[in-house]
Order: structure tokens, then C-alpha cells, then sequence
């Protein structure tokens, strides 16, 4: 609760008898002119935008770029919009999405191609979701394991060499079928002519889980978001190949995930969440706040790893383990002057043509439609004028991927068919 909802906002009797003579307004303007005008920014909530939930439960995965959602609960955001909000760690994925669809959640950062499979029934049970806002751009990367390095891989052609060399099986893990790091690995895989489904073995492995089971063998190689990664190779079991900003600069990653229920019966609520974490990110992406939230992050009830582990490539420094370093200009960003938060419909419905390349949609879904129906771009707009969260002008976006392919949303139904390999 914030602080105008623990006490009366009208104490002194003058005011009480200036309420009773208004005439013409609402109670809630009246309430509002009272208000000083250096705090009216955060006083709306008291009004009748107030959000009809004000207790939120927002599940999480130890993540880095969980942060937002830490953020807005350990700074304070949430109270400026009138809600609190208590982030709940999970366990995986899976757990993710029965607790949103069962309502134990509210709210979630999750995957976004994990949303779109719920919405068309893939992945996990049907039902309609949204997606408020997109937490966050970059940040997610390949570990190959130090066996492989031992036998000349160091990068995608590499390895590809060694597939074709010594055809064994290869396993390779993935956070969620339908999710963004499966994506970005068979995506990355199938760049250098290795088909994920015939020439490897796939599994699913939770992001905490990933580096312990790589550590007694049980894969080859994973994608999985930071700190993950950067952890694989302090413990040296793995090394950097690639990260997913060299498959898709500014890709989109997790999302502020939810219930279409969820939305129509609190839409307020939906669009103060959305404000607050927009407030978040634009603190995260203030680099010099970078070491503080990597510090605050990096606890038991968050993270749960070492500081040093989350730090370094939150800052864009990167190691990959076998002997290159760089500063990385496109690392995990949170809000990049607004462009971060955007859910631009082409962002979902490139997941979608994903889905139908590896056979998880049997047939093309309405792309557009089904982009329009989940991603809430009207929810997006209301918060971001609130936070005066610059918007693009258009709701799709181009980009060049790693293959050198150009996705713009224009034609998702040729795009979806135009790749060599696919299931």
C-alpha cells in the first residue's frame, strides 16, 4: 500500500467542508486538487485509476534479467503507481505457466515464445494471454562444454565440422520447447547447417539447473539466459560460442507476461504493473546503477550466484572463456530510451513462425491476428505516457539475423517456409 492509502487523505475539517461543496466533480478530483502538485504524478492511484488489485505475486526465474521486476519491488516503483509488489521465485518454466494459468501467479517474467504457445495450445494447456511489455533486449548465450573445446570447437562452423567428422549423439539444452533459448539454438544451430532434430538430441533443462548438469555431462552444449553462461565459465566446464545478440541484435527476450483474464477485470492494475516496470528498467539501464542491481540481484531469494558472475556482462564485459574478451555495445539492455519495453507485434510473430519451422504449429496460425490478440500495445501506451516512456512509430520492426535474412512481419507465412532446414 502507498502512503495515501494508509491514512485519510482529507484530515483538516476546512477540507472535509470543501469536499461536501463541490459540486460538478468527482469525489476523486476533488481528492485530487487537494493534493500539492509536486506529488500529483504518484497520487492518481488514490483516484479512480486506482488498481483494483494493489497485492501482486510476479513469478520470476533466477535470471539477470529478472531485474525489472526485482527492482520495482526492492526500490520502491510499484508504491509510486499504488500497488506492491512481491516477486516469487520459481522453479522452472513449466512451473511459470501452470501458475499463470491457474491464476497462483499475476503476473510473470517469462518467455515470450512461451505466452505464444499457451495462446494457440502448444507448450502446455490453451488459453488467452498477454503480453504487457518486453523486459528486456540481448543477454542470452551458447555454452559449448570444455570437452568440445578439447577437440577443436571453439564456434558454430566449428562444431559443425565436428558433427559432420564424428557423428555421435550430441545433446543440447533448451529452457522450454516453445521459448525463447530454444529458439535461439535451433536458430544458431541450423545457421551453420546442423538440423537440431536429426543431428543432436534436444532436452529440456532449467535455467538454475543448466551448469550442474553440464558439469557431470549430461550435454554437450546449452542456451540459457546470464548468469549462466558467464558461471559455466568461472567453473570452467564451458565456454561462450556465441551470444544471442550475434544471432539477432536486439532481440526480444522475456516479457511481462499475463492472463487476457487477467487484464480485463484488472486493467488498471495491468497498466500501473506496466509503469512501474518501465520505471525499473530506465533505473537498470542507468549504467552506473548496474553494480548496485547486479549486487541486489545476486542474492539467495533472487539469483543465487556470485556477484562477479552477474556483474561483468551486465556491464558488457564479456569473457568467453578460451581466450577472447570484449566490451559488448549490444548488451542486456532493460529500456534503451524506451525501444526495450515496446511489444512489437513482427517481436511475436516471428516466435510463431519459429513454431511452424520446427513443426510445434502443424499449419500457419493468422500471424497478425494472433500478435494483435495477445501482444496488449494498448495497456503498453497508456503506461508509457504515465513514465513518458518514448514510442516507436510503427508496431513492427525490421532486423537482419545471423544467417543474413531480413525479418520484417510483412510475409510470415513465406518466411516461415523459407528455411532449408526445418522439421
Amino acid at each position: 500500500m502507498s502512503d495515501t492509502q494508509d491514512k485519510p487523505l482529507v484530515q483538516d475539517p476546512s477540507k472535509r467542508d470543501f469536499l461536501k461543496k463541490t459540486t460538478g466533480v468527482s469525489v476523486a478530483a476533488a481528492l485530487m486538487a487537494l493534493v500539492p502538485p509536486g506529488v500529483r504524478q504518484g497520487a492518481w492511484a488514490a483516484g479512480s485509476d486506482a488498481p483494483e488489485k494493489p497485492n501482486l505475486s510476479i513469478g520470476f526465474i533466477p535470471l539477470t534479467d529478472c531485474a525489472s521486476v526485482v527492482m520495482a519491488s526492492v526500490k520502491g516503483f510499484d508504491k509510486k503507481y499504488g500497488l506492491t509488489i512481491t516477486p516469487s521465485k520459481e522453479a522452472s518454466w513449466a512451473a511459470v505457466r501452470d501458475k499463470l494459468v491457474n491464476g497462483e501467479l499475476d503476473a510473470a517474467h517469462v518467455l515470450y515464445g512461451l505466452i505464444y504457445g499457451v495462446q494457440l495450445g502448444i507448450g502446455g494447456p490453451k488459453k488467452d494471454m498477454a503480453v504487457l511489455a518486453n523486459l528486456n533486449h540481448n543477454g542470452q548465450a551458447i555454452t559449448l562444454s570444455r570437452q568440445l573445446y578439447t577437440k577443436g570447437v571453439t564456434d558454430g562452423a566449428s562444431l559443425a565440422k565436428l558433427i559432420a567428422a564424428e557423428p555421435k549423439e550430441y545433446t543440447f539444452a533448451q529452457t522450454f520447447p516453445t521459448g525463447t533459448h530454444a529458439m535461439w539454438l535451433y536458430y544458431w544451430l541450423s545457421t551453420y547447417g546442423i538440423n537440431p532434430f536429426t543431428q543432436t538430441k534436444v532436452i529440456t533443462v532449467p535455467p538454475p539447473q543448466m551448469v550442474a548438469n553440464m558439469r557431470v555431462d549430461n550435454m554437450d552444449g546449452f542456451c540459457v539466459g546470464e548468469p549462466w553462461n558467464a558461471r559455466a565459465i568461472r567453473d570452467n566446464i564451458g565456454f561462450t560460442a556465441a551470444t544471442t545478440q550475434d544471432i539477432w541484435k536486439d532481440h526480444p527476450e522475456k516479457v511481462l507476461g499475463t492472463t487476457a483474464e487477467f487484464v480485463e477485470k484488472y486493467p488498471n492494475t495491468a497498466r500501473a504493473m506496466v509503469a512501474a516496470i518501465l520505471d525499473a528498467s530506465k533505473y537498470i539501464d542507468t549504467m552506473s546503477n548496474r553494480s548496485e542491481v547486479a549486487k541486489i540481484i545476486s542474492a539467495k531469494s533472487y539469483v543465487n550466484t556470485d556477484f562477479d558472475s552477474i556483474e561483468d556482462r551486465m556491464l558488457g564485459q564479456y569473457d568467453n572463456g578460451i581466450g577472447k574478451k570484449w566490451s559488448d555495445p549490444n548488451y542486456m539492455k532493460f529500456y534503451n530510451n524506451g525501444i526495450v519495453g515496446f511489444p512489437y507485434l513482427s517481436d511475436g510473430m516471428w516466435f510463431l513462425t519459429q513454431h511452424k519451422r520446427w513443426g510445434l504449429l502443424k499449419e500457419h496460425p493468422d500471424y497478425l491476428a494472433v500478435a494483435k490478440k495477445v501482444n496488449r500495445i494498448d495497456v503498453y501506451k497508456a503506461a508509457a505516457a504515465m513514465t513518458k516512456t518514448p514510442l516507436p512509430k510503427s508496431d513492427m520492426r525490421s532486423s537482419k539475423l545471423i544467417d543474413g535474412v531480413v525479418w520484417d512481419g510483412k510475409n510470415p507465412k513465406a518466411y516461415a517456409d523459407s528455411f532449408k532446414i526445418k522439421a
